[in-house]
């Protein structure tokens, strides 16, 4: 993603199950620009998606659903236990992933931008390409349990999926700014509020002094 000259930008991320799309959501109702990387990434392997030619002529037409989407059961279980196959997986969707995240960026309105990156600081790229980082904390506990409950996996995929990611402290440690949610969406809505406002008066004072570095 190109860094864009006088936006405040945050990169917003956090563990499988934490609720990042929740709180998303509720900047995007404050106003804020969301542009959502893993909505992108199934877009591009929705039914006939971007990425689906370059995806079945590296992996093969089993990779594909009838209808022409990914299959990802079927890949998850294969990155999973092929870090090589991760790596040619990434290496299709992470370019093209960039382009429209760079063009959702070039027309978002909001004053400031919110870019949804569930690996943000596993990229290594990403910190450095926003002016803050947020991080959505909850208990381990509580993400195995929701993901169990909204994806139907079981324990150990849930398990193998968060040891795929950083730890929870190294995202507490990588981040500047952080949201929790342990305690229901009620309990949410302050803390996105004094964020948002935050984020408004950086995003003021970024755009008097492009140059300054918040």
């Amino acid at each position: 993603m190109e860094k864009k000259q006088g936006r405040f930008s945050v990169g917003l991320t956090g563990g499988i199950g934490c609720g990042k799309s929740t709180v998303a959501d509720m900047f995007a109702a404050h106003g804020a620009s969301v542009i959502d990387t893993d909505l992108i990434a199934h877009s591009l392997t929705a039914p006939h998606g971007a990425a689906m030619p370059a995806i079945v002529a590296e992996f093969g037409p089993e990779f594909a659903t009838p209808e022409g989407a990914l299959d990802r059961a079927r890949m998850r279980a294969l990155v999973f236990s092929d870090p090589a196959a991760r790596q040619r997986l990434e290496a299709i969707l992470h370019p093209l992933i960039r382009d429209a995240t760079n063009a959702a960026a070039a027309v978002a309105d909001g004053p400031y931008l919110i870019f949804v990156v569930p690996l943000l600081l596993e990229s290594g790229t990403w910190p450095g390409q926003v002016e803050r980082v947020l991080a959505i904390d909850c208990p381990e506990n509580i993400q195995i349990s929701r993901v169990m409950a909204r994806n139907g996996l079981q324990e150990e995929q849930v398990k193998a999926i968060m040891a795929a990611q950083v730890t929870r402290q190294a995202r507490l440690a990588g981040a500047h700014d952080v949201i929790s949610n342990d305690d229901g969406i009620e309990a949410l809505a302050p803390q996105v509020e004094r964020l948002h406002r935050f984020y408004l008066d950086c995003a003021e004072r970024m755009a008097a002094q492009p140059r300054e570095r918040l």
